[in-house]
């Protein structure tokens, strides 16, 4: 392990570029979800803290409100709340692992000097997989901050139907089909492995 910058020219800039711009847009959203997860847990303990006490200020139950967590504790929390859909968690955990992934290992591509062509490939479609894992939870979320903050408003169908693509073209359209081509080649590859395995 040495510097992370070097003297040495990448092998492939134009593609690193690539995966750099998406890594930092995925990091936007992975961090723009865990507000909105802390959010929606801020929200049912004031709601949680008023029922049981109907005579608490507003300013009391805000002060009485537990401090923000970490996006386990806070998806383990917002489980606990009564009328939070438990296919809803489901999705927000799995979110939670991409989030991670996305969090910590989003622009892992080794060395940059080293770093060819079917590496970064390759690299861009595991964090394709976790955008998109991380859109769905998204999606659930945004939902939930929507029902709070406009109630009466009616959710917008073409919207979350249309949201995890959206987020797909968002953080990875200048590969333009560079990735699609790759994930078939991956796919193409595992069912040979799969019959290499099978036949005797």
């Amino acid at each position: 392990m040495g510097w992370s910058l070097s003297y040495l020219p990448s092998r492939d800039p134009g593609l690193l570029d690539a995966v750099f711009l998406s890594a930092g847009r995925a990091l936007h959203l992975a961090n723009a979800f865990e507000s909105k997860c802390q959010y929606v847990l801020r929200i049912a303990n004031l709601v949680e803290s008023v029922q049981a006490d109907p005579v608490l200020t507003l300013q009391e139950a805000i002060d009485a409100a537990p401090a923000d967590k970490m996006l386990g504790g806070t998806l383990r929390d917002l489980a606990n709340h009564s009328g939070v859909p438990s296919q809803g968690v489901d999705v927000l955990d799995k979110a939670r692992r991409a989030r991670n992934f996305i969090a910590h290992e989003g622009a892992s591509v080794g060395a940059i000097w080293t770093a060819d062509r079917a590496r970064i490939l390759g690299h861009a479609a595991r964090l394709r997989s976790a955008v998109a894992d991380l859109a769905l939870g998204d999606n659930v979320i945004s939902l939930w901050c929507h029902q709070i903050d406009e109630p009466k408003e009616s959710r917008s169908t073409f919207l979350i139907d249309a949201y995890p693509q959206m987020i797909d073209e968002w953080v990875f359209g200048h590969f333009g089909g560079l990735l699609d081509a790759q994930e078939a080649d991956d796919a193409a590859g595992s069912e040979q492995d799969a019959q290499g395995a099978a036949s005797p």
